[in-house]
């Protein structure tokens, strides 16, 4: 797949092709398209990644997606940081470099377009209900895909009590989650070596 292919052609051949072999363009490609459609949080980019990238094209597997969401945890910008990684798991640091760039681009040309435009939509009740209406279908998006990523994840009962300690942490004491992340690196880390 070149740059130059255009998106419908690209999901064309996708659909034909089943699995489809890896290239930068094509990793340019779906993190361009990702960028330009993603809407409400970096969190619906998880829907994405798992459509495309794990179940449609299998360039990663379950077990990788749930690393590089992990690894996106601990740094700023967490989901899109998720991208970075996962361009580097694809094509090295060539391929983080592209991911990167392909999806913060739609972003960029998207705030310098519409910036001006937005207070006036949201004045608009039509323009208004459509963006709540994005809103809502967002939060239903994440909310299947925390599902369908919590059943890969939680497969054991130290799994299950570390999420729901996670959860009881995060939802009383606001604890920053990068210390839950790194609590549940360091559980495993002591699970694994008293397993071993």
């Amino acid at each position: 797949m070149t740059l130059g292919m255009p998106l419908a052609l690209h999901g064309l051949a996708v659909g034909a092709a089943g699995a489809v072999p890896f290239s930068l363009g094509g990793l340019f490609l779906f993190f361009v398209k990702v960028g330009a459609v993603l809407f409400g949080s970096g969190y619906v980019l998880l829907a994405f990644l798992r459509a495309d990238l794990v179940e449609r094209w299998g360039w990663l597997t379950q077990a990788q997606l749930l690393d590089a969401v992990a690894v996106g945890q601990v740094t700023p910008g967490p989901v899109f940081t998720t991208a970075t990684f996962i361009g580097y798991l694809l094509g090295g640091s060539v391929g983080a470099v592209v991911a990167t760039v392909g999806i913060f681009l739609p972003a960029f040309f998207f705030v310098a377009v519409s910036g001006p435009l937005v207070p006036r939509l949201r004045r608009s009740w039509v323009a208004g209900a459509v963006l709540d209406g994005v809103n809502v279908a967002s939060l239903a998006l994440m909310a299947v895909v925390t599902w369908q990523l919590g059943r890969s994840a939680l497969v054991d009962a130290w799994t299950v009590g570390l999420a729901l300690l996670s959860a009881v942490l995060l939802a009383r004491f606001r604890l920053n989650s990068a210390w839950l992340v790194l609590g549940g690196a360091l559980t495993g880390l002591l699970l694994w070596t008293s397993s071993a």
